[in-house]
């Protein structure tokens, strides 16, 4: 499998997720986009031995787009630690079916996460293991029922984005487990990892890459408005 790489260097490797691709090995023993960068790594340098390569953050199995692997445990350490302090931008592009009420807005919710059935519901601040989730929007356009927004992801609760936007009677198009109701099997998600910005945790500098949603429907609805 081709994966893209969005910027690389001895600390860093930022790729382009394909989707359907879980980011680690779980149950379905398929493929995994962290193994394939780690026999990519070994072949293109040839190393001898186990190639290390920190996983930091995570993407949902059916979400594409934009992540960053540490390729020391230095780098890892620090880009954790980044992340826990929410110092690391992460935008996204959504299509949710509806449309806002408001062109931009905030959405603050207290998360639960039922284990047993991989689902995570909106709560009380006062649930027991409930946790805070935190997101800012942006409409970008509307069409037949459809919107497509830009959001800053402020925390990195479990599938944040996807419960956040349901639970305001605003499912992502093609989101199975919580939008099953206006949804159709077989439909992709349509939620993308659009950018990632943060400091460099050697070098200090800046580093911002962007990716962005295949050229497929409904994504295409906007090439435009993605590609401006």
């Amino acid at each position: 499998m081709s994966i893209e790489i969005l910027y690389e260097d001895n600390h860093l490797l930022m790729v382009e997720k394909p989707v359907n691709l879980p980011v680690q090995q779980d149950q379905s023993n398929d493929d995994d986009l962290l193994n394939i960068l780690k026999d990519d790594i070994k072949y293109r340098y040839q190393k001898p031995g186990n190639v290390y390569l920190g996983l930091v953050h995570r993407l949902d199995r059916p979400v594409g787009g934009a992540m960053v692997f540490a390729k020391t445990s230095k780098a890892a350490s620090r880009l954790s630690d980044t992340i826990r302090k929410n110092e690391i931008d992460k935008t996204y592009l959504a299509v949710v079916r509806g449309v806002p009420d408001e062109a931009t807005g905030y959405l603050v919710d207290y998360l639960v996460k039922d284990k047993k059935r991989n689902k995570v519901s909106v709560t009380s601040s006062q649930t027991k293991q409930a946790k805070k989730a935190e997101l800012g929007y942006e409409l970008l356009a509307s069409e037949n029922g459809l919107s497509l927004v830009k959001i800053h992801l402020y925390t990195g609760r479990p599938h944040q984005i996807r419960v956040q936007f349901a639970s305001r009677n605003m499912p992502l198009f093609g989101d199975q487990k919580y939008g099953s109701k206006q949804n159709k099997p077989g439909q992709q998600i349509s939620l993308w990892s659009h950018r990632l910005r943060f400091y460099h945790p050697v070098r200090q500098e800046e580093i911002s890459k962007k990716s962005f949603p295949p050229d497929k429907y409904p994504w295409s609805k906007w090439n435009d408005i993605l590609y401006a």
